[in-house]
């Protein structure tokens, strides 16, 4: 479902973090994605252990990854115009990740892996986020362990209601799942 998304999208650039243990569906379907999008796949993962866990696991499905080692910091250097990117909640400081990242200019989609397997309900994408990003819409699926998706609206919008212009804005509690409609 995640490649999925990524071939629709059309991303040319995906980054996805890895933590070791985790699933090797979704990172190999994300470098069929970026193949046939014509893009470039890199994997984040904290260690060497992970790592050569990872191009292992990837090689025996017959791709050849593009590995970067080391801090979220350290890691997006060089990684300008993030259309994709799919984070494993497991990874630690994930939320980290997301506010380093540079995302391209007509916007990004953004995916919490193990969204629910973890407990963290303070978790905002405002805040993760940096504060030039606009949130157009996001949304938690219940597949798997937990899929938070969000979508990054294009830089240089106007994302400011003008004066005298109102929105509404939806929220939901995520431990009763009540639903609160504001008018702002």
């Amino acid at each position: 479902m995640v490649s999925a998304m990524a071939a629709g999208w059309n991303a040319k650039l995906i980054v996805e973090a890895w933590s070791q243990g985790g699933m090797m569906a979704t990172s190999i379907g994300l470098a069929i994605a970026s193949h046939h999008s014509g893009g470039r796949h890199v994997c984040i993962v904290a260690d060497e252990a992970s790592r050569s866990k990872y191009i292992q696991a990837m090689e025996k499905a017959g791709k050849s990854p593009e590995v970067i080692v080391g801090e979220p910091e350290d890691a997006m250097n060089g990684l300008e115009g993030i259309d994709f990117m799919v984070v494993d909640c497991r990874c630690n400081d994930f939320a980290r990740i997301f506010k380093v990242a540079k995302l391209g200019e007509k916007g990004a989609v953004l995916i919490r892996k193990n969204a629910l397997a973890k407990a963290e309900s303070d978790f905002r994408w405002r805040t993760a986020l940096d504060a030039k990003a606009r949130i157009v819409r996001s949304v938690l699926l219940p597949v798997g362990k937990g899929l938070d998706v969000a979508h990054v609206g294009a830089r240089g919008g106007n994302s400011v209601p003008r004066k005298g212009e109102r929105r509404w804005i939806k929220y939901i509690d995520r431990q009763t799942g009540e639903e609160f409609i504001i008018r702002k």
